[in-house]
């Protein structure tokens, strides 16, 4: 294999997962993408939803570049973002520190292995940041693997703090089934869609890529988050850059789950 093909997104990064390779190549162009032009209307939405005060602390799982941190912390909340991928965590460190917000800060790490206990009020995963995107190759298992999600919701249920909010989004079954051009990319016994495309640098360059992303129903989420010890407050059927409430329909591309750590105190 030559070196350019070595990070095509088909093969783990340096931490194991296969998205440390498109982050690497992406770089701040993930932010030219349409699908992260609705940040404003994202955080208003997860703001509605849990009433959340300036002040409280909020972890963002699978921040990317900090694009939902940034925005919290200029609204006066106490930010840490986590992604897997160094090059993300370079860019959100840079952008706080242009913008001098000291209430936000970004470290490497991994969403299926959180180690945070009790100390958020709110914990997020927003676009597919880290729930969602557990299948894939790995460094284990060069051949697709797919994991499940599930470390991934206990590790934000354990780092809320009781009766802190935990917010996802997550991908529709129904819609990838009732929209997908290409039936053959989803594997119905995994819930597990496979998409191959193109990607652009900041310099242009293409780069042919493949995406693993798990999609679920409403009543699977909520089992999930019952498992992980969580309450599930709601299921909204949403469009990204539109969180409002609304019940879940086959043609909302996302479901985003409201839920809350038990107050045990």
């Amino acid at each position: 294999m030559a070196d350019n093909e070595t990070k095509n997104g088909q093969e783990p990064g340096a931490g194991g997962h296969w998205f440390e390779a498109v982050a690497d190549h992406l770089g701040p162009a993930y932010l030219k993408y349409s699908f992260t032009k609705g940040t404003t209307g994202e955080v208003d939405g997860i703001l509605e939803f849990t009433g959340l005060k300036p002040g409280a602390t909020v972890l963002d799982v699978g921040c990317g570049p900090g694009r939902h941190s940034i925005e919290l912390a200029e609204r006066g909340y106490r930010v840490t973002g986590v992604d897997i991928s160094e090059t993300f965590i370079d860019l959100a460190n840079a952008e706080a520190a242009d913008r001098g917000l000291t209430n936000a800060s970004f470290v490497v790490g991994d969403a299926r292995s959180l180690s945070f206990e009790g100390q958020f009020d709110l914990v997020l995963s927003l676009c597919q940041g880290g729930f969602g995107l557990t299948a894939g190759p790995t460094k284990a298992a060069p051949a697709a693997r797919f994991e499940l999600d599930e470390p991934v919701l206990t590790g934000m249920r354990n780092a809320a703090k009781p009766g802190g909010h935990v917010i996802l989004s997550a991908f529709s079954a129904y819609f990838q089934l009732r929209f997908e051009e290409d039936a053959d990319s989803f594997d119905a016994d995994l819930g597990v869609n496979e998409e191959q495309t193109t990607i652009r640098n900041e310099a242009g360059e293409e780069q042919e890529t493949k995406l693993w992303t798990t999609c679920y129903t409403p009543r699977e989420l909520r089992l999930m988050a019952r498992v992980a010890g969580l309450n599930p407050e709601a299921i909204h059927g949403v469009t990204p850059g539109k969180y409002r409430a609304g019940p879940p329909a086959t043609d909302c591309p996302e479901f985003l789950l409201v839920a809350t750590r038990p107050d045990t105190t």
